[in-house]
């Protein structure tokens, strides 16, 4: 593990170090992986530096074993028409895949056997409800969340894997404000730390907040954050947790011609306070994660570009300028990042 924290440490170090001119490949860099393709990827999951999933727009399903030298198309038959927006894969073989949208568009399935098979485990019936993330605290128990319904966000629980869900009660759940919603852009709004712990990202109310719950989304408390809102476009876009107490936000406004100052901000206990990064990315972020086997390193990723921090997030500096939607990185320090036009990549060292 010590050998791997070195790798990783060395990893965000060179990545803000100036490239020196008679080594430039030496650099850590986005290699594009071509998957064959011009969905856009806004779901991903890195399972190790070899085998990842990636799920998007005209139903499409790709995976991945050998580093993305060769994609495997595994998306669910008769599914041309669902947007795929969230994926979490357990290995190779097993994965769950979230389409969202009004009505019976937001549906949840399941592939057992590497995508050669999917089976739909749950079809949204409400009309009222449009789902946005789903995230796992381990292998059987997960969550999924929906934009309010009367109200309240509304949050499905499974505890087999993704088999079943049900509707949790919204008893606890704080009233939701006017045009507050979760944003599907990057299968980052609802993220975990450990077998419990569970934070909800808003936008679109007057305030950006985050929401979180100890108890695997039976209860939850909300925080404001200092990301600005205001408007439906504008909002906390992601979130990432290194520990139950240790996390980052990030989004601002996604429209291309609008500024999103203070994109990004931190928190030290476990999201009851939030305060604005020093010096936030440069424009609006969809993604984040933390660089494995780190307690400062983590980056973040946008239309305009990928931020690093080493700092735990009260810097970033933009490292590359490709188009990216999301990012996920794994233990054997593989990091992966998806968006528009097929594009996926994984950080080569």
């Amino acid at each position: 593990m010590v050998t791997v924290g070195l790798c990783a440490a060395a990893l965000a170090a060179t990545l803000t170090a100036p490239a020196q001119a008679h080594e430039p490949a030496k650099a850590p860099h986005w290699e594009l992986k071509d998957g064959g393709t011009d969905a856009r990827f806004r779901g991903l999951s890195a399972v190790s530096r070899d085998t990842a999933w990636v799920a998007g727009s005209k139903g499409a399903v790709l995976r991945t074993t050998d580093g993305g030298a060769k994609w495997r198309s595994v998306s669910p038959p008769g599914g041309a028409d669902l947007e795929f927006r969230d994926i979490e894969a357990f290995d190779a073989r097993r994965a769950v895949v979230l389409a969202i949208g009004e009505g019976e568009a937001s549906r949840v399935l399941r592939t057992d056997d590497g995508g050669a098979t999917w089976t739909e485990s749950f079809r949204n019936t409400d009309t009222k409800a449009f789902y946005d993330c789903l995230t796992f605290f381990d292998r059987r128990h997960g969550l999924a969340m929906s934009d309010p319904v009367d109200g309240r966000f509304r949050i499905l629980s499974t505890s087999d894997g993704g088999r079943s869900w049900k509707v949790l009660p919204s008893d606890s759940m704080p009233a939701a404000q006017d045009g507050e919603a979760g944003f599907a852009a990057s299968g980052q709004c609802l993220v975990t730390s450990g077998p419990h712990d569970v934070w909800l990202a808003t936008g679109g109310g007057a305030r950006a907040r985050v929401l979180h719950s100890s108890d695997r989304g039976l209860t939850w408390t909300a925080t404001d954050t200092p990301i600005p809102a205001g408007d439906p476009a504008r909002g906390v876009f992601a979130l990432a947790f290194r520990d139950r107490a240790h996390g980052l936000a990030v989004g601002g406004d996604y429209r291309a011609d609008q500024a999103s100052p203070q994109a990004a901000a931190l928190t030290p206990d476990g999201g009851r306070t939030w305060t604005s990064a020093t010096q936030p990315p440069p424009a609006y972020r969809s993604g984040l994660t933390w660089l494995p086997h780190s307690r400062t390193a983590a980056l973040a990723v946008g239309p305009t570009g990928t931020d690093l921090t080493t700092d735990g997030g009260r810097t970033w500096r933009t490292v590359d300028t490709g188009s990216y939607d999301t990012v996920d990185c794994t233990p054997d320090l593989g990091c992966w990042a998806s968006g528009e036009k097929g594009r996926v990549a994984r950080l080569e060292r």
